[in-house]
């Protein structure tokens, strides 16, 4: 079976420029995009139900915008006034800027990595006399916890948001000769949304190994897997599928 249309489970990337669109126009292929998941904030009277009291950390570890977007708003709701000697420890440099949203950047003690949480975790050790708290959503990597642990670093999980399965049923009459899928979240949505969903010709596409874990304990077919050797992202191993189909 030929792809001429491909939906991806992703928000729609804000420009034109990007390796979908660039594969659409070499191959003449349709390509949508639907978020099969979204993220809610945690209301305050859940949050105090986790029984964790802002006052009592000393530090910070952000590892998206996200977290910093929920926990200065789960602040604000609590009536919590950060105050100004906290310090804050980011996974990268792009998400410590994204701290001038809410504090005066330059007046505060703000360190961040490289990239990686494995990168943060050396400034995290330098300061382990500090009490960290993690804003975090219910889906946490557990590279993180694992690390801090490791380390014996003294830190509190603040469960702020959640990742939930976002409705799906204008796309019940809807057919793609592709989905493709990034996270185990998706293909979740996926199957609570059209638990009745028969893959037939359908191919699925899955990024990383935890995705096409989710995939097949879902019973699904997994047509397209990424990262492969040769092949690191998904549009390169799409492109493959495509070109191997038509020899």
């Amino acid at each position: 079976m030929s792809i001429k249309s491909i939906l991806v489970s992703q928000p729609e990337p804000k420009t034109d420029k990007n390796p979908f669109s660039d594969l659409a126009d070499r191959f003449n292929l349709q390509v949508d995009y639907r978020s099969f998941i979204h993220v809610e904030g945690v209301d305050p009277q859940d949050f105090r139900q986790q029984r964790v009291n802002l006052a009592n950390y000393t530090a910070v570890i952000f590892t998206s915008r996200m977290a910093i977007d929920h926990y200065f708003r789960i602040a604000k709701e609590t009536r919590f006034v950060v105050p100004d000697d906290m310090k804050y420890f980011c996974v990268s440099e792009a998400v410590a800027y994204y701290l001038q949203n809410y504090v005066v950047y330059r007046k505060r003690k703000i360190f961040f990595g490289k990239q990686t949480f494995q990168d943060l975790m050396q400034l995290v050790v330098k300061h382990k006399t500090e009490k960290f708290i993690v804003p975090c959503s219910d889906i946490q990597r557990k590279n993180i916890p694992e690390q801090l642990e490791k380390n014996n670093v003294e830190y509190q999980n603040a469960i702020l948001y959640k990742t939930v399965c976002s409705d799906l049923s204008d796309l019940e009459e809807v057919k793609y000769d592709m989905l493709v899928f990034y996270s185990p979240s998706g293909i979740q949505s996926l199957i609570k949304n059209f638990p009745k969903f028969k893959q037939n010709g359908t191919k699925i596409a899955a990024f990383g190994p935890t995705t096409a874990k989710a995939a097949q304990q879902a019973g699904l077919r997994i047509d397209i897997q990424a990262p492969m050797p040769g092949l690191p992202s998904m549009t390169m191993a799409i492109e493959n599928f495509i070109k191997v189909g038509k020899k």
